[in-house]
């Protein structure tokens, strides 16, 4: 049996869940998790579950930082006597990391000199994300020293984008020396999402189409066919494609030159480890719902209480819309299911209602009571009437667990 970590490392926070797994191969099993948020907007509070049972919920502790948040979360669970299945740092076998941007790796990475300075490489493309995982990755190797660090991409999933896509028009010798394409993210949830989707819809994931919506504060859609990625709305940066909470979205290029006069000049909140530039601040951090409507609450904005919240909400509704025609163009109309997964897919059934019946011409349709009741199972049917065959479907994805079950699949990590 082999204890599997699994890190997801924001700016303000730190999350881990703890899977074991018995063998090569064997679905990982979720033995606890434990998050610190706040790190950014003190003070920073611990919220612990074992076996599914809340242990600590916001209790306030002392971190100021991803490192000091790390060390607080390992020794709460070596601490912990109740976990039988850690005693020691020696017990954690395998320590897996959520890193946005991964070139053109296509499968998850043991970490080695080598690919520790590839992502580095790779921050100025992801430079509000990779950075953070980076400083992760640096205190499990101090703190884990037998322990193997295995990196897994958001970009990963969508290597299989085919070139005419990805590519964009400019020079080519300028962007293949400066990899400058479509990469595309939240590829560690389209790949839940397919795999589980193709379950609950008994199909072989290899003959799977679905159009897939990740939507959180981070927000994207995905055309999959034959249960590969086939196009995705974020781009070279998770910047470009749909609106989030804090993000733009894709806007005319030349706009953030309007916008103010000094967008090529470093940002005061670049750090020597972080070089972010004006325009990179204001489209990725000071745009978005928020800056409509003075919130990144969605279920506020859901409301529509305020003309500012029903714009930022029709204003997201004709941009995921327009997705959804888009890709249903590019699959052909051969579509098994339109699926909404992320926090806001998965927890606003206003948005789900007001998308679908935007999109109604294409055939799908949401069942009201279904639409607004209870998640039951991984997946979800909220499908309405109609000829049956465009699914509207509803995924709770996991990508802690997507991350356990792609180490468990390495076969090197068990010899």
């Amino acid at each position: 049996m082999k204890v599997i970590l699994s890190i997801n490392a924001g700016s303000s926070s730190v999350k881990i869940s703890v899977y074991a797994a018995s063998h090569h191969k064997a679905t990982p099993r979720e033995i606890a998790d434990a998050q610190v948020s706040g790190l950014t907007a003190p003070p920073a509070k611990l919220t612990y579950n074992r076996q599914g049972a809340s242990v600590e919920k916001g209790k306030e502790v002392d971190a100021s930082s991803q490192d000091t948040a790390f060390r607080l979360l390992l020794d709460t669970l070596i601490n912990d006597e109740a976990l039988k299945d850690i005693s020691s740092k020696d017990d954690i076998a395998i320590a897996c990391h959520r890193i946005v941007h991964g070139g053109d790796y296509d499968d998850a990475q043991l970490i080695t000199k080598d690919t520790y300075h590839h992502i580095e490489a790779l921050s100025d493309l992801a430079p509000l994300h990779n950075g953070a995982a980076l400083g992760i990755v640096d205190a499990c190797i101090n703190q884990l020293p037998s322990t193997h660090n295995v990196a897994c991409f958001d970009s990963q999933y969508h290597q299989s984008i085919p070139a005419h896509i990805a590519t964009y028009p400019i020079n080519q010798d300028i962007a293949k020396k400066n990899k400058l394409r479509k990469y595309g993210f939240h590829g560690l949830s389209y790949a839940f999402i397919a795999r589980s989707t193709a379950e609950f819809l008994h199909k072989d994931e290899s003959s799977l189409n679905i159009i897939a919506l990740h939507l959180g504060s981070g927000a994207s859609a995905c055309a999959i066919q034959n249960g590969k990625s086939r196009d995705t709305s974020m781009g070279l940066t998770p910047l470009a494609g749909l609106p989030g909470a804090t993000r733009s979205g894709s806007v005319d290029p030349s706009l953030v030159f309007h916008y103010a006069s000094d967008v090529g000049k470093l940002s005061p909140a670049s750090t020597s480890q972080l070089h972010i530039s004006r325009a990179e601040e204001i489209l990725n951090k000071k745009s978005g719902w928020s800056a409509l409507t003075g919130t990144t609450d969605f279920a506020a904005i859901a409301s529509r209480a305020t003309p500012e919240q029903a714009l930022a909400f029709d204003l997201f509704v004709d941009r995921v819309a327009a997705f959804i025609g888009s890709y249903f163009v590019s699959l052909g109309g051969d579509v098994d299911a339109l699926v909404f997964a992320g926090g806001i897919g998965e927890k606003s059934w206003q948005l789900r209602d007001a998308v679908v019946q935007k999109v109604q011409c294409l055939g799908f349709r949401v069942d009201e009571g279904k639409n607004k009741g209870p998640l039951k199972g991984v997946v979800d049917d909220i499908s309405g009437d109609g000829d049956g065959s465009k699914k509207v479907l509803v995924c709770q994805t996991d990508e802690q667990f997507e991350m356990a079950r792609m180490c468990a699949t390495k076969e090197e990590l068990w010899r």
